[in-house]
């Protein structure tokens, strides 16, 4: 035989079957989908994101992909790239972290080869933060070297 004779469900069976459905499979699927930090208001490029100006939402749109922060903790302190707009999820790759050094500050180059060690000062060509590589002009000799921004505010000068 090809078919199976289906039982005819009553009233009081598709009653507990509508309930099975709804409790057992639409409650886990909401709670799975997780969360999202949303703006509270318009937070423009170059803002530092603040945790006043953020609220993290439950997520009700199973469509929604992405990389997109869920923690109030992953967007905080973070700078925006583009204009954020109230209400709609933020993508991880609109934000950048906090510039470490700016361009035309002082700030310190140094260069260290076994136990000797070299310092001067210095003036960066271009905003940056912590690991990046930027180029860096020696205010002494007018000598431009590329180096790495380190995390106390100084330049890793690179061998050439």
């Amino acid at each position: 035989m090809m078919f199976r004779r289906r039982k005819k469900i009553t009233n009081g069976g598709l009653l507990s079957l509508v309930m099975a459905l709804s409790f057992g499979f639409a409650a886990p699927a909401a709670a799975e989908m997780g969360t999202a930090v949303v703006p509270r208001q318009i937070i423009y490029p170059g803002e530092e994101i603040s945790p006043g100006a953020i609220e993290q939402v439950e997520v009700t749109n199973p469509k929604l992909v992405g990389e997109y922060a869920r923690t109030a903790d992953e967007v905080t302190g973070l700078v925006s790239n583009r204009t954020l707009l109230p209400g709609r999820t933020i993508l991880l790759s609109a934000l950048r972290a906090p510039y470490a050094v700016r361009r035309g500050s002082a700030v310190r180059l140094s260069f260290a080869i076994g136990s000797m060690m070299i310092s001067a000062g210095g003036t960066p060509l271009q905003d940056a933060s912590i690991g990046d590589v930027i180029r860096v002009r020696n205010t002494d000799s007018g000598i431009i070297v590329s180096g790495t921004v380190m995390a106390n505010g100084t330049v890793q000068v690179m061998a050439r």
